[in-house]
């Protein structure tokens, strides 16, 4: 019996197999109760192009006084944080890799602010 956790990477790596075939940069999220993290990691899968959270000092501080990184309003910020950061590093296109975690809530805001600061996927 697998249980919740297991379950979860169970699913992200049926995910993951589909997207290292396509050979195009993924877009990495994960999140715990206090933070979301996005990462945008090369096609071949061995190097990390640009990565976004709500731990870092700066958006911390533009969260306001209690820097909570566990809303949707900080989820649409590192959306837009990683849309910016994969444009700089000359990014268009990439496999969005929920890492087993349900398109809802939290990851379908970052999905669609990083969508609407002009990234495809």
């Amino acid at each position: 019996m697998l249980n919740k956790k297991e379950q979860r990477l169970r699913r992200a790596r049926q995910t993951r197999i589909r997207i290292v075939s396509k050979g195009m940069p993924r877009l990495a999220v994960n999140r715990t109760n206090l933070h979301i993290y996005a990462t945008l990691i090369s096609g071949d899968g061995t190097q990390v192009l640009a990565s976004a959270s709500t731990a870092e000092a700066d958006v911390r501080k533009s969260l306001g006084a209690s820097g909570k990184g566990g809303n949707t309003a900080a989820a649409e910020l590192i959306g837009k944080r990683i849309a910016e950061k994969a444009k700089a590093a000359g990014v268009e296109k990439v496999a969005f890799d929920r890492a087993g975690f349900a398109y809802h809530g939290r990851v379908k805001a970052l999905a669609e602010a990083a969508r609407e600061a002009g990234l495809q996927f």
